[in-house]
């Protein structure tokens, strides 16, 4: 990835936090910094598709605990059949 130098204006507050994560993560404070505008810029992406495109068959509610127990014990005990050496 190529990069771009560009200068910005921080508070010198936010940057003593920099220096000092920086400092105790054993980087440089441009690395740190860099992370940061990478956050920013994918939090503020528009994705041309949505995120979730297909939809799920359900009851429509809200599954309560047990519910969600029983599925995923359910699902263990099936995985677990299929692979292959283990008794059945």
């Amino acid at each position: 990835m190529s990069m771009k130098r560009t200068n910005v204006h921080a508070d010198s507050e936010d940057l003593a936090i920099i220096n000092e994560a920086a400092k105790r993560r054993g980087i440089s404070a441009a690395e740190i910094i860099r992370q940061g505008i990478h956050l920013a810029a994918m939090t503020n992406r528009v994705w041309d598709e949505p995120l979730f495109s297909r939809t799920f068959e359900g009851p429509g509610r809200t599954p309560c605990k047990g519910e969600v127990r029983d599925t995923v014990a359910d699902a263990v005990r099936r995985e677990a059949e299929t692979e292959p050496g283990t008794p059945s």
